[in-house]
């Protein structure tokens, strides 16, 4: 008996493997996704510009970071001593707009060159309603919390969407023409929009992805929207806000990306380091008993065999410490509050 009805995502074209080096960009989902990759040791630069939900902005900011464009000098607002700039994510601050020039310069730097050597970008579109200010007439990536009167915000029409994202895809093949792009829609829904208007927004993002993989055949679509809004459909796979994914809905989400865009080598790796993961996150009963330097030892060897297909150094330096200082037993951690009683 079926309680649900399973997506099953058709295999990618184009298999991603463990050297693969991914860029993700876009809304928070991607910056979820991104974080997975990386924990299972693939090359990730995640989500360098903060999140961006709206194409308008991640276009700019993919075309800028190609191009070698600066940031625009009049899009630089300061906000109760700290500056930020209305092109990108406030997670990307600094106490002077000199400072913040220079990071977000080597921001855009740093992106350009992982393009321009990436075999994948995950492009996570999240909303087709943008903010624009009214003073430049240019749609921002963030409004930076201040006064709504200096906004206007509406749908950006499907039309001039297709555009921008279409002429990124010519910018980006021409940078870089053994580029990949997986292409998602967000399943985090906008409420603040209306859910009707979130509807819309939604419908119009993924009609666009859609086109764009018939156009291109280096461009592909994953239904991580889909397999929120239709295979998991109950609420209990959202955090408290019934809003955005939790982690039972991610580890879901990833498990079907593995198996649609992952090659076998890569798939085997996941599962050896899924245990290697448990492995070092175990700490000993009673210290460093000869039982668990025997444990810890067999995990030294497990990781120096692994060296030669991903960086495992910060482990490897990790085990060895552990072999070498001793470990607190855990019915004995600092972090233990006075009083408190633990349970076998």
């Amino acid at each position: 008996m079926q309680f649900h009805t399973e997506l099953v995502p058709e295999s990618l074209p184009h298999s991603i493997g463990l050297n693969s080096r991914i860029v993700t960009i876009g809304s928070c989902f991607a910056e979820v996704m991104g974080r997975r990759l990386a924990d299972h040791k693939l090359t990730v630069l995640d989500n360098p510009f903060g999140t961006i939900f709206n194409p308008v902005s991640i276009v700019r900011l993919l075309t800028m970071a190609l191009y070698g464009t600066p940031p625009d000098e009049d899009r630089y607002i300061e906000r109760d001593g700290t500056w930020f700039h209305y092109d990108f994510h406030s997670s990307l601050w600094a106490t002077n707009r000199d400072e913040l020039r220079t990071l977000l310069i080597q921001t855009l730097a740093q992106t350009g060159l992982a393009l321009r050597e990436a075999n994948f970008l995950f492009l996570t579109l999240g909303s087709a309603v943008v903010y624009r200010h009214i003073e430049t007439g240019k749609v921002v990536a963030n409004c930076h919390k201040m006064p709504g009167q200096l906004f206007e915000k509406y749908l950006y029409q499907i039309d001039h969407l297709r555009d921008e994202l279409t002429l990124l895809l010519k910018i980006l093949r021409k940078a870089n023409p053994k580029l990949n792009v997986l292409l998602t829609v967000s399943p985090v829904r906008h409420t603040r929009d209306t859910l009707p208007i979130n509807q819309v927004s939604k419908s119009t993002l993924r009609v666009i992805a859609h086109e764009l993989t018939v156009w291109n055949n280096w461009v592909s679509y994953f239904p991580a929207y889909e397999l929120m809004i239709d295979d998991l459909r109950d609420y209990r796979f959202y955090e408290a806000d019934l809003i955005h994914p939790n982690a039972l809905a991610h580890d879901y989400i990833f498990d079907k990306l593995a198996e649609s865009a992952f090659d076998v080598e890569l798939r085997d790796f996941i599962v050896q380091w899924s245990k290697l993961k448990k492995s070092l996150a175990h700490r000993p009963l009673y210290g460093n008993s000869p039982a668990h330097e025997q444990f810890l030892g067999r995990l030294l060897t497990q990781l120096e065999s692994l060296s030669a297909q991903v960086d495992v150094s910060a482990e490897l330096a990790a085990v060895r410490s552990r072999l070498k200082g001793g470990e607190q037993p855990e019915s004995q951690s600092a972090d233990r509050k006075d009083g408190e009683i633990e349970f076998a």
